[in-house]
């Protein structure tokens, strides 16, 4: 390649070397540009760049180490045979709440009947920012979430947890059934917190998340969820918030373009 085929030149950074250091790479036409191993990308490593990865770029450097580990983890664990229950490490970890709350059905209700309240919470300021501040976002993601809830939940029928401890008071009330993936409760709070925050309301954020995570023990120490529908709750939450969000955007550049 000559000087004549170069369109343009462009300054990145590269993953592995100093991202202090900008390097300079070379952008070609689609017709110019013909593909050949010694300009393959690794091969520009030097043995600095290969040690600096941990330095420079230590988050990406810890999840790769974490996936070598759960590789080895994954591919040497004896699985769960069909007539065992499922392991769940949150159970494990939550089984003192459970003997206690098992010995103590008042108090099971009682903290049942307090996290009803923390899901009205929720809901009504989730409602509270649409009808009374005229802003969508947060009711919109809660929607997207629900419905994608309903359509997993109903698809993936998870089995009740052994050891259930239920309660007529606790949401939804009157001991119906419920979808066990993922926690309608956990995403529903972090969809809260999410819209908290970008209004500058953090110490009120800071409250549901802690009410959040005392919810997540609870649901685990009941046997109301196993530990990956919580976790996904929390992923959930973000993921639709984010969707809400282009989805304003989205009509918003299209109100402007038709105005125009």
């Amino acid at each position: 390649m000559n000087l004549k085929e170069r369109k343009s030149i462009n300054k990145s950074v590269n993953l592995i070397q100093d991202p202090s250091k900008p390097i300079i790479t070379i952008t070609m036409s689609k017709k110019q540009q013909q593909f050949q191993f010694r300009d393959a990308f690794i091969l520009s490593w030097s043995l600095k760049d290969a040690l600096g990865v941990a330095k420079n770029h230590p988050i990406p450097f810890v999840f790769g180490v974490c996936l070598v580990f759960f590789m080895a983890v994954e591919y040497t664990l004896f699985m769960i045979p069909p007539s065992s229950p499922p392991f769940d490490l949150g159970f494990v970890i939550t089984k003192p709440i459970h003997r206690i709350l098992d010995s103590e059905p008042g108090l099971n209700t009682i903290l049942a009947g307090l996290n009803t309240v923390f899901v009205g919470m929720q809901t009504t300021y989730i409602l509270w920012t649409w009808l009374v501040e005229g802003r969508t976002r947060a009711t919109i993601a809660a929607l997207f979430m629900f419905t994608c809830r309903g359509i997993l939940g109903y698809c993936t029928q998870l089995p009740l947890p052994e050891g259930f401890l239920g309660s007529g008071v606790d949401f939804p009330v009157g001991n119906v059934s419920f979808f066990l993936f993922y926690s309608g409760h956990v995403a529903g709070s972090v969809i809260a917190s999410l819209d908290m925050r970008r209004m500058g309301r953090a110490e009120m954020a800071w409250v549901f998340d802690t009410l959040n995570v005392l919810q997540m023990v609870r649901l685990l120490g009941t046997r109301g969820h196993y530990t990956i529908d919580l976790a996904v709750g929390v992923g959930a939450g973000m993921l639709f918030d984010s969707l809400a969000g282009k989805y304003e955007e989205k009509k918003k550049i299209g109100v402007v373009g038709h105005k125009v």
